[in-house]
């Protein structure tokens, strides 16, 4: 994998990817208990914690004890395992396009005993249900036309008094991004910041 996230032979946001198999298996120490996770080439952080999704779990606000929570991009299932160990009355919902990633976050929230995360993809979730709380490293490597139409879609349902946390590194766009968000309507500020990497806090307008 390559610094932006990148298999060689492929991306991580391709729905099924070409790429060879190669599983590794990773701890998230940041989570209590520590999470066990497998990993996989084709799929976004192979063998490692992504740091930008290190900062998220070390330094978010905690997700809510209940309500419907969601992690957007799940990859291999960190953020959503972390929301659901986290908070064990509250429902997650991990989406990703990526089916060799939703496979490996289902297997993950599995072997980690949470039965609080559903995983789907991004069409298969009813358009009615609402978030108390995204997060997500979203796919900045799509391009901004398509990512700004992944966030919109994705904010729009959040309940009336939840939020979104996103982490994204300044030489990616973190702070364009910030800028287009309050553009749209989106107050959005940074509520922490290491290795260049920004987290942002989205509330509803």
């Amino acid at each position: 994998m390559n610094q932006r996230g990148e298999e060689r032979s492929g991306h991580y946001f391709d729905e099924s990817p070409t790429t060879p198999s190669a599983a590794r298996a990773i701890t998230v120490d940041a989570v209590d208990p520590p999470l066990r996770l497998l990993t996989d080439r084709g799929v976004f952080s192979h063998g490692r914690l992504d740091p930008g999704t290190e900062l998220l779990v070390r330094q978010a606000p905690p997700p809510p004890p209940a309500g419907v929570l969601l992690d957007l991009g799940c990859g291999s299932g960190a953020l959503a395992l972390t929301m659901a160990r986290r908070s064990p009355a509250a429902r997650v919902v991990a989406v990703d396009v990526n089916e060799r990633a939703r496979s490996l976050c289902a297997r993950n929230a599995a072997t980690n005993g949470l039965g609080n995360v559903d995983v789907a993809a991004p069409d298969d979730i009813d358009p009615s249900l609402r978030f108390g709380l995204i997060w997500s490293n979203p796919p900045i490597r799509i391009g901004k036309p398509a990512l700004h139409a992944l966030l919109v879609a994705w904010l729009t349902r959040l309940a009336a008094d939840g939020s979104a946390i996103l982490v994204v590194h300044k030489h990616l766009g973190s702070d364009s991004l910030q800028r287009w968000l309050i553009e749209q309507g989106w107050p959005a500020a940074r509520i922490a910041s290491s290795g260049g990497y920004r987290l942002l806090r989205i509330e509803r307008p």
